[in-house]
């Protein structure tokens, strides 16, 4: 994967014409996990078309697959977990991130019945999404906090998590990462969660917008009212149930209200007003990348048109 970034970064740089202005702009998101309804409700509600971004909204799975897309030129802003930016920005990739919604792994580690605490891991196969992505991050932040070593367990890439729902139920996993409403609708089926991952003491940036740094310098003002559609989007989320279900509802094809409330519900506390990224849950994420301490991503982050924004007022209506 980092070997594909940094072509991808260095076809950036000899093809500037990618980063140029465009009628219609490519949104990314990287699955069906409930923590994406961020992007989901702002597209949905018509908001980029209200602050004239016409854009057309791309579900990519796996954050590094995104990430190749965004220094490729194929997408020009990207709703993605911070695992993917982090290492291509450790790696060179002249990228920037500019807001997060959520600062929390909202995952739950589910698993077969038969085990009950998180040491009845140790010999078994933990399914994840792939290797390189906030699945993997997030177990192996686990297994830090309970003391299990990484070669302990047998971590399998296995696709999306319908499969791997399956994939538990045949017994080919003992337990994968899960967040809601698949959590919900696996303790329905017998299976058991171990914990839940937003209990984790570490912090994670979760749902960052990211973009190519020359794109924000180049086109700061189609920058900056992207962002603003996704902060009155990130608001219809915390403050409005009945439009955000309604979202979940037909993103989703999920016929199950009562299950689709249940997902607001888990969600729709954990979200940042305004969408500023944790600093430390940054470099927490580069030092896992990296295998070392004290890993400057301070660069890599770019408050500056939040900032312009609370300056000029722009969050006052949007505060709960």
């Amino acid at each position: 994967m980092l070997g594909m970034l940094f072509l991808l970064w260095a076809a950036s740089l000899i093809f500037p014409s990618i980063l140029a202005a465009q009628d219609r702009y490519v949104v990314s998101y990287g699955g069906f996990g409930g923590y994406q309804v961020p992007i989901w409700i702002t597209k949905e509600l018509g908001l980029l078309e209200k602050y004239k971004i016409h854009a057309d909204l791309v579900m990519i799975p796996g954050s590094s697959r995104q990430m190749q897309a965004l220094l490729g030129g194929s997408i020009h802003f990207s709703q993605i977990d911070a695992t993917a930016p982090v290492t291509a920005y450790l790696q060179g990739a002249n990228l920037v991130v500019v807001a997060g919604a959520l600062n929390k792994f909202p995952f739950s580690v589910v698993a077969r019945p038969e085990i009950r605490q998180p040491s009845d891991l140790i010999g078994k196969k933990i399914g994840i999404v792939n290797f390189g992505g906030q699945n993997e991050l997030s177990v192996l932040m686990a297994l830090k906090e309970w003391n299990i070593p990484r070669e302990a367990v047998n971590i399998i890439p296995a696709g999306p998590s319908e499969g791997r729902m399956v994939a538990l139920n045949t017994k080919a996993l003992d337990a994968t990462v899960l967040s809601p409403p698949q959590t919900i609708q696996a303790e329905k089926l017998g299976f058991r969660t171990l914990v839940h991952m937003s209990d984790l003491k570490a912090s994670f940036p979760l749902d960052t917008v990211v973009m190519h740094r020359a794109f924000l310098k180049q086109h700061r003002g189609v920058a900056k009212r992207f962002l603003q559609a996704f902060i009155e989007g990130l608001h219809q989320v915390m403050t409005n149930k009945e439009k955000t279900v309604n979202v979940y509802q037909k993103i989703l094809k999920q016929s199950d209200r009562a299950l689709v409330e249940k997902t607001y519900d888990y969600y729709a506390p954990q979200f940042s007003m305004p969408p500023r990224v944790s600093l430390d849950g940054l470099r927490t994420t580069a030092e896992f990348i990296a295998k070392k301490v004290n890993v400057d991503v301070q660069t890599m982050l770019d408050e500056s048109l939040l900032d312009e924004l609370e300056k000029e007022g722009f969050f006052k209506p949007f505060k709960r």
